[in-house]
């Protein structure tokens, strides 16, 4: 409330006399002009009497006249005096004013407009009585009745008093005004108030319904999240709640969960390093870890955590995302395009290293030969040539790896293949291990290349030998096996359908899971040093790929190992005979009149098998490349019977391109391919190929002979015949 003091206005001493008479009017000058000082004295101690104030000194005084001789007169008067902003305090007003309005009518007219006029009324007594007057006016304060003849004090007490009067009238109204301000201003401040608090509750209203909404919604995307979530205690002991998720994840009941009796992290500095950053404001994103679950198992886990506030109370929001399968995914991902990396870097020396092995081992062939070769240099070109056999051995290795071996496929019956292959595997395991065969009998047949599957038993059986160095129990076992959508959620590699399993078992000393994951690598090895290659299980992995089977494996240490082989089924469903062709000598025909064309881009090479066939009796036309082997061909086609010619040459003509333009000019042309490796040979187009040979580097020269030999002597009708026995020719 504005406590500020009123400001006071001036006395009001102005004074309107309506009276139709003029003497009436200089009497009133007279009473009402300056006084003396015994009268202003008289006058102080009146005022003091009536108002309670004691005036303290002296002050001259005086009223201001004007006069008015008719009621219309002076209403105009007062209009111009309130106009002017000087308004009169007091008026006094005849009764009788012939002819027009009487003293009665004019006050009445004045008061409709000036309420706050005091007002004097003259009147004899045979004028109207004071019943009559407030009959006709009403009952007012603001009004007296001076008699004739009036007193002079009489007439300066009633200027005096109301004049103060109207000073007081006008005081009370400007406070009321004030206060009519004060309370308007007042109510405006509280209906601003009451509209803001108003709003505010409308407002908070509106963020109530907004929280709970928010809070529904969070509630619903926290239990139906398929993302593991749980609200724990910032101490980690206790949880809020936690959604089914990762109640799955963890494998426990919630009531557990909220109790903390559920034992999360395999690591404890896990939770104390998550409650740091928290506790710092730091957020969590995508800490990698390692949790436990009830049933013993270990999962790997994304972490992303938050602070969060419930009800004023802190709690840590934790969201883990399980990234076992993805991280597994990967790991073999890596893994295969690691192998497959080593594969190409094999495929790629595979073929220039045959190459140089055909030139060192088919020299050495020749020389050991010669009847009166030294002693000394007979022992060392044995030397050279057991170490080029070496690495033979070891290039065929990589390329099996790899899947760029040559390979022929046709109905097998795997069966047959394990029992011939058995007899070999007695005497190379020993007597100190059992061995054991368990073949599901009627299995369908395989569709694979009979050499390969001699070397995955083999390579597996002597794997499994080496683990068992104090002796055990060797199982070899087939059977047929249907893979659904679960077993190949369990392992990527496998194939829908049905397939036919080779399983190896042996009661050795078994791997633990990371030897396990590196088994297939080639060059690892976990045996001494010289006593492995570690191109074993490579070799095995890199069969069953290119056969469009897979490989698994199962090991524990000190609980032995089992790998299982699959194959996929024959689609013709009727196998060949598996026993290995017997190699017949080639019968002696005459190589006189037999010319052959040699087309190889490697020098040593060609120089090799030129001086090779030439010793046989052939005669031998030369070429370093398919455009100069067209030059031959155009001056010799005539004469010459067989084309003999690496695959993988310069000059943008390859060996194929070469031997079909050349069968088409002449048809009975015989062709045998060579080539130490080239990615034109595999697939069904080469296995389509059967009137033509292949012959694999690295070859010694009597390989070389027999295959030439053998070729020319099947004829059109033989041909599917003379293709069925390359795989023992190479």
């Amino acid at each position: 409330m504005n406590t500020k003091p009123l400001t006071l206005p001036l006395e009001n001493h102005r004074i309107l006399i309506i009276d139709d008479n003029p003497s009436i009017h200089q009497d009133f000058r007279k009473i009402l002009g300056p006084a003396d000082a015994k009268l202003s004295k008289e006058l102080d101690a009146d005022e003091a009497a009536l108002f309670g104030e004691v005036a303290h000194t002296p002050r001259p005084w005086s009223f201001q006249i004007d006069s008015a001789f008719q009621g219309e007169e002076g209403l105009e008067k007062v209009r111009t005096a309130v106009t002017n902003s000087a308004p009169y305090a007091v008026a006094f007003v005849d009764v009788r004013m012939p002819p027009g309005w009487d003293g009665i009518e004019t006050v009445s007219r004045i008061w409709q407009e000036f309420p706050d006029l005091q007002i004097v009324i003259c009147t004899a007594y045979s004028d109207y009585s004071w019943d009559e007057i407030a009959k006709s006016i009403g009952n007012t304060d603001q009004m007296l009745v001076l008699k004739k003849p009036f007193d002079n004090v009489e007439v300066l007490q009633m200027a005096h008093a109301l004049a103060k009067k109207w000073q007081l009238t006008q005081m009370a109204r400007r406070q009321m005004e004030e206060l009519d301000a004060l309370v308007n201003e007042r109510t405006a401040e509280l209906r601003a108030a009451n509209e803001r608090l108003t709003g505010e509750v409308a407002e908070r209203a509106v963020a109530e319904d907004a929280l709970r909404r928010s809070e529904e919604r969070f509630a619903k995307a926290f239990h139906s999240s398929p993302i593991p979530m749980v609200i724990q205690r910032t101490n980690g002991k206790r949880c809020l709640d936690a959604n089914a998720s990762f109640l799955e994840l963890v494998s426990d009941s919630l009531e557990a969960v909220l109790a903390g009796e559920t034992t999360l992290w395999a690591d404890e500095a896990t939770p104390l390093d998550i409650r740091e950053k928290l506790a710092a404001r730091h957020p969590v994103r995508n800490l990698a870890a390692t949790i436990c679950t009830t049933s013993g198992e270990t999962r790997e886990v994304l972490v992303a955590a938050e602070n969060l506030e419930l009800g004023s109370v802190p709690y840590h929001l934790l969201i883990l995302q399980d990234v076992t399968d993805r991280t597994r995914l990967e790991n073999e991902l890596r893994q295969a395009q690691k192998m497959e990396a080593v594969g190409r870097l094999a495929a790629g020396v595979a073929h220039d290293f045959n190459n140089i092995l055909t030139v060192i081992l088919g020299n050495t062939a020749m020389q050991l030969r010669s009847p009166h070769l030294d002693e000394k240099l007979n022992a060392s070109l044995r030397q050279v040539e057991r170490a080029a056999e070496r690495a033979t051995a070891l290039t065929r290795q990589l390329l099996a790896y790899s899947r760029k071996q040559v390979i022929q496929r046709r109905p097998l019956a795997l069966n047959e293949v394990v029992e011939q292959t058995v007899g070999m595997l007695r005497r190379i395991i020993g007597e100190h291990i059992a061995l054991d065969m368990q073949l599901a009998p009627e299995l369908p047949p395989i569709f694979a290349d009979p050499s390969n599957i001699d070397q995955v038993i083999m390579n597996l059986a002597l794997n499994a030998r080496d683990a068992m160095t104090e002796g055990g129990k060797l199982t070899l076992a087939t059977l047929q096996v249907d893979i659904d959508e679960a077993g190949r959620a369990r392992n990527p590699e496998a194939q829908l359908g049905s397939h036919i399993c080779l399983a190896v078992k042996d009661t050795g000393n078994g791997m633990d899971a990371t030897t396990v994951a590196r088994i297939f690598e080639p060059f690892f090895t976990t045996k001494d040093p010289g006593k492995g290659t570690g191109m074993g299980l490579a070799t095995v992995y890199g069969v069953l790929k290119q056969h469009g089977g897979w490989i698994e494996v199962e090991s524990a240490p000190r609980r032995g190992t089992t790998i299982r082989a699959f194959f996929p089924i024959s689609a013709d469903g009727v196998a060949m005979d598996s026993a290995k062709p017997i190699r017949l000598p080639v019968e002696c025909t005459p190589t006189e009149g037999i010319t052959i064309l040699v087309v190889e881009d490697e020098e040593m090479l060609r120089d090799f098998v030129q001086d090779a066939l030439g010793t046989l009796g052939y005669r031998v036309l030369s070429a370093s490349n398919g455009r100069a082997a067209l030059e031959v061909w155009a001056e010799h086609r005539d004469d010459i019977d067989l084309l003999l010619t690496d695959i993988v040459m310069p000059e943008s003509i390859s060996g194929r391109e070469l031997a079909h333009t050349l069968v088409m000019e002449k048809p009975d042309l015989k062709v045998i391919f060579t080539s130490g490796y080239s990615p034109e040979l595999i697939g069904a187009d080469f296995e389509r190929e059967n009137q033509h040979a292949y012959l694999a580097k690295p070859y010694l020269p009597d390989r070389l002979a027999q295959t030439i030999a053998a070729h020319l002597q099947s004829g059109p009708a033989a041909a599917a015949k003379g293709a069925s026995l390359l795989p023992a020719l190479v």
